[in-house]
């Protein structure tokens, strides 16, 4: 049978019957906080031999896996696996991004903080665990929106967790202030003062009134009146914030208004730069395609000139070699990145291969199939030339003579490599006699391994040619 919180509590630790009710107030919030922070979240009590610690609550993510199979509650947690828990538990400080090992053998990031009661004692440890995978940056495992978010959707929160709030609010970056029911701000988090301080305040912002303190054009009542406010952005000096309130009650009475301020200046420096880099890549594509048009329209004139047909078969090889790689840079200038579909990209590259390779008396099909996803510029370009060249081959060798064709190229999205087919439905031809002579094929073989790091196979015979050829992801 599960034990609930309480029997725990009475059980294996020394808890008074006040701290258990705190505890039990504190675990019906767990859920919440478990969303909000997306991931696994503990109450860990002390044991009563003062060695070991004991899970007496858990919560588990809705929209984000687990780290856990089973329910881990009324479990041990011994020092030398959990150092976090254990420290905050016995010294009352908080503790950020440190590994530890579950009862399921598994590694996590923890970020502990001490639960107080309303004495000031330690009694219990606020555990928040996410995969070592899930951690960008040691120490980082709370983000900006995380328990800052728990008081805006849930502020009787702020009631229940008392003074343990501060220990809490340290761990994030987003602004909390609160404010009794006449407009006084009554807390502040240490986030909070630093922001009004870049604003030039010079006194504690505690005690200080609503409308000396709002950065938007609200007034207290307005936020009274409309209950929940939220001002998607606005300035104040050289910072770009998002400010949101939410209304604070007790009984159904008005007790309060928090205020969440976050400082998105940096996300909105970045995401003009991302603008501009997104314009500038834009631009640079644009120009080489162009360039690349010129080229083309160059050999196109030279080949006029021309009444070899040699001579012309490899000026149209140069002009569709040439193509190949303009396709690629018209593409990422109409996206503005530099990653392009990789499927758009075989698709126009087949079109204007036979567009310059084939005969007006060859019906000849090109089909493209299987995974789609995107490839940075430098791959795209080269992709492009070796399935160029595999298509020209195949006109060249497999359909000689033969007024029609079909060509199958399908793509295959690996985990490390990743693979693309190109199949005809030709002649076939002796492999050992053409791969020395062909220009086409020592192009593809030297852009394999060369530029895409992988390796290419060829199988020919009378039902026709396949050559794979791979590349790293």
């Amino acid at each position: 049978m599960k034990m609930n919180i309480i029997d725990i509590c009475k059980e294996y630790t020394n808890l008074s019957f006040s701290d258990i009710d705190e505890l039990r107030k504190i675990s019906d919030m767990l859920p919440t906080i478990s969303e909000l922070v997306r991931a696994d979240v503990f109450l860990d009590c002390i044991t009563k031999d003062h060695t070991k610690a004991i899970v007496v609550a858990e919560a588990k993510p809705i929209h984000v896996k687990s780290n856990y199979m089973n329910s881990v509650v009324g479990k041990i947690a011994l020092q030398e696996n959990e150092p976090a828990a254990l420290r905050t538990l016995n010294t009352g400080v908080s503790t950020r991004g440190l590994k530890a090992i579950t009862q399921e053998d598994k590694t996590v990031i923890q970020t502990t903080v001490p639960v107080r009661n309303k004495k000031g004692e330690v009694i219990a440890v606020l555990i928040i665990e996410q995969a070592t995978n899930q951690v960008f940056k040691d120490g980082e495992n709370i983000n900006s929106s995380t328990l800052s978010k728990s008081l805006e959707d849930f502020p009787e929160m702020f009631q229940y967790m008392g003074q343990n709030l501060n220990l809490i609010t340290q761990n994030i970056d987003d602004s909390i202030i609160v404010f009794d029911r006449y407009g006084v701000a009554i807390y502040a988090n240490p986030c909070a003062k630093r922001l009004y301080k870049k604003l030039g305040y010079r006194d504690d912002i505690v005690g200080m009134k609503f409308n000396n303190l709002v950065l938007d054009e609200i007034s207290f009542k307005k936020v009274l009146m409309n209950n929940y406010t939220k001002t998607p952005e606005t300035s104040a000096g050289n910072l770009d914030l998002e400010i949101k309130y939410s209304i604070m009650r007790q009984k159904g009475k008005v007790t309060g208004v928090n205020m969440i301020i976050k400082d998105i200046t940096e996300v909105k420096e970045k995401e003009k730069e991302l603008i501009l880099k997104s314009v500038v890549i834009k631009e640079i594509h644009h120009r080489v395609k162009n360039n690349l048009q010129t080229i083309v329209s160059l050999l196109r004139l030279q080949s006029r000139r021309v009444d070899d047909d040699y001579l012309k078969k490899a000026f149209n090889e140069s002009i569709s070699r040439i193509l190949s790689i303009s396709v690629t840079h018209e593409l990422l200038a109409q996206e503005g990145i530099d990653e392009v579909d990789i499927k758009s990209i075989l698709k126009m590259i087949s079109k204007n291969t036979l567009d310059y390779i084939s005969t007006s008396d060859q019906s000849i099909e090109v089909n493209v199939s299987g995974d789609n996803f995107s490839v940075n510029s430098d791959k795209a370009t080269s992709i492009a030339l070796v399935v160029n060249e595999l298509i020209q081959n195949s006109i060249e060798h497999g359909f000689k003579n033969r007024d029609h064709g079909y060509i199958e190229i399908i793509i295959y999205k690996g985990e490390i490599h990743s693979t693309i087919s190109v199949k005809d439905d030709g002649r076939g031809f002796n492999v050992k006699d053409i791969k020395m002579n062909s220009l086409g094929l020592n192009i593809v073989e030297q852009i394999v391994k060369d530029k895409l790091e992988g390796d290419f196979i060829i199988d020919s015979g009378k039902e026709g040619t396949k050559i794979i050829f791979d590349f790293k992801n």
